[in-house]
């Protein structure tokens, strides 16, 4: 197993375009731009994203463990089977991109803006957007059981996999579509 420290880091590992099964402790990211680079089945504890951007960059089954995403920029990045514990997410901005089959579970994601993001069979279980944006997300098959989306902003948001007995949507933002779908996924009747 190889380790990258953010030393190694800042002395040129950020110029290669690709990390296998790498684990990075304690990598200190604040205030770069990382550009097209792929990360396959690496780890990354006690990382700090803050007022970092990715653009382009690929994380493929990659485990974040006690990472901090603060007011950090993700730009059409891949996601996809990640794995994400003890994260926290403040201010941070997600534009387009694949985060499917990640396991975002018990995420606070409250201030985080995701917009256009495939978010296909992710585990969103308990998971909580209070007064966050999720708009126009693609969230076909995904883990919806539990969450929290109470004042989030959910338009144009696919809601099918939504568990409305276990959902709090109390003063979310959604469309008239949105809400007739909900309703009658609780068995309610819509009458013209």
């Amino acid at each position: 197993m190889t380790y990258v420290t953010t030393q190694d880091w800042d002395a040129g590992a950020s110029e290669l375009r690709s990390h296998e099964g790498v684990t990075f402790p304690d990598l200190d990211l604040c205030e770069t731009d990382v550009q097209g680079v792929e990360f396959s089945a690496c780890t990354f504890r006690d990382a700090r994203f803050n007022c970092s951007r990715q653009v382009d960059v690929a994380f493929v089954n990659c485990t974040f463990v006690n990472c901090t995403f603060f007011d950090a920029t993700f730009t059409n990045c891949k996601m996809v089977g990640s794995t994400f514990e003890r994260c926290t997410f403040d201010i941070m901005t997600v534009e387009g991109g694949d985060w499917s089959f990640a396991q975002l579970a018990r995420a606070d994601l409250s201030s985080a803006t995701l917009t256009g993001v495939r978010m296909r069979e992710t585990d969103l279980t308990g998971a909580r957007c209070h007064g966050g944006t999720m708009r126009d997300l693609d969230l076909s098959g995904a883990v919806l059981t539990a969450v929290d989306f109470t004042g989030c902003d959910l338009r144009g948001t696919d809601l099918s996999a939504l568990d409305p007995a276990t959902a709090e949507l109390r003063n979310a933002i959604i469309t008239v579509d949105q809400a007739i779908s909900v309703a009658m996924a609780l068995g309610l009747q819509i009458r013209d």
